[in-house]
């Protein structure tokens, strides 16, 4: 049994194992993948991860959005302060997952099955872009059940926030709901992350099923523009945008707060009934410093729900989510390490 005596949250997504490769233009040729985008594998895009390994050299990653806010949010926090549940396949990537969490802090709560192997993303780095095609695997078989076994529930009643990625709603709507009523019901925040273009665009009613419990939503511009334009607003305008995902409907007494990052432009904040948005100028970061984005995004909402858990004021925990963003593009993949110092 995993301790939870100082849990403070909770992450809820797809577990993966990412498949990173540089300099993969030829790839995206090859499977009709765009250079900064996420998409879910097609029958005709499944033989890319033998492509990978048979042609490149593949760095293995821990990956999984959600899976990745969790480990960079506990980076920020005190031992034991972190949960993720999942679901994997009985195999070796599965191992390699906990073991990924286990050196981070973050406790594995997984639930396993014994007929699909553990989801996997290819990552293509094409200059400062990368492109991830996902086969989710075992991930999208995990069945609200898990949430009543004795750990997930242990989990569940004493974290004191809770983060479910978009992806997670491709096949999970069901548990996502369960979680975000129980946030609800018990006080708790509870975040919520647009993850990718197409999840707004092809899954749109799964979102507007778990928005209206979410406090915090977090997305990148590409996102919020395809949130719109499922939702019929004729601009692009993510001023604009942000505010309207802000004021669309709630469940949840506090004001929603909407952050929607822009690369090295500044973050724009939205706040539920506010007239105006606020703007948040993202670090400078030499370009020669940029080795990989992959996870950039994921790493800026774990600094921020960090620094919520922290009790900092939302404009501090931007800060620190910026602080995250900036470190993880520095490095190979979502993992942090630096000395806490440099982002507390």
């Amino acid at each position: 049994m995993v301790n939870f005596e100082n849990l403070k949250l909770v992450a809820l997504g797809n577990p993966l194992l990412d498949m990173q490769v540089r300099d993969g233009q030829d790839v995206l040729q090859k499977y009709g993948l765009k250079p900064n985008d996420a998409v879910l594998a097609s029958p005709e895009q499944l033989s890319i991860y033998e492509h990978l390994v048979e042609n490149y050299q593949v760095t293995y990653v821990a990956g999984g959005a959600a899976q990745n806010t969790a480990r960079c949010a506990q980076y920020a926090l005190p031992e034991g302060s972190t949960a993720y549940l999942g679901c994997v396949g009985n195999d070796d990537l599965a191992q390699q997952l906990r073991a990924a969490n286990e050196r981070e802090g973050l406790q594995s709560v997984y639930q396993v099955v014994n007929d699909t192997p553990t989801g996997s993303c290819a990552v293509v780095i094409t200059g400062h872009d990368r492109s991830l095609c996902t086969n989710l695997g075992a991930a999208e078989k995990f069945d609200k059940s898990h949430l009543d076994s004795q750990e997930a529930k242990a989990a569940i009643e004493a974290a004191k926030f809770f983060y479910i990625g978009g992806f997670f709603l491709t096949h999970g709507v069901e548990s996502a709901l369960i979680v975000a009523k129980h946030a609800k019901e018990t006080g708790k925040p509870f975040a919520f992350n647009l993850s990718a273009p197409f999840i707004p665009q092809f899954f749109k009613s799964q979102v507007d099923q778990v928005m209206p419990y979410a406090e915090l939503v977090i997305g990148n511009e590409s996102e919020a523009e395809a949130w719109a334009k499922a939702s019929g607003m004729e601009t692009s305008d993510l001023s604009s945008i942000a505010q309207k995902i802000a004021d669309s409907p709630s469940e949840v007494s506090k004001p929603r707060t909407v952050l929607i990052t822009h690369g090295a432009e500044s973050t724009i904040r939205a706040v539920q009934g506010q007239s105006s948005v606020i703007t948040h100028p993202t670090p400078k970061i030499d370009a020669a410093n940029i080795v990989d984005t992959n996870g950039a995004g994921d790493a800026f909402a774990g600094g921020v729900i960090a620094g919520l858990i922290m009790g900092k004021s939302m404009e501090e925990a931007v800060d620190v989510g910026h602080r995250l963003g900036g470190m993880c593009i520095g490095q190979v993949g979502p993992v942090l390490k630096f000395p806490k110092e440099n982002v507390l």
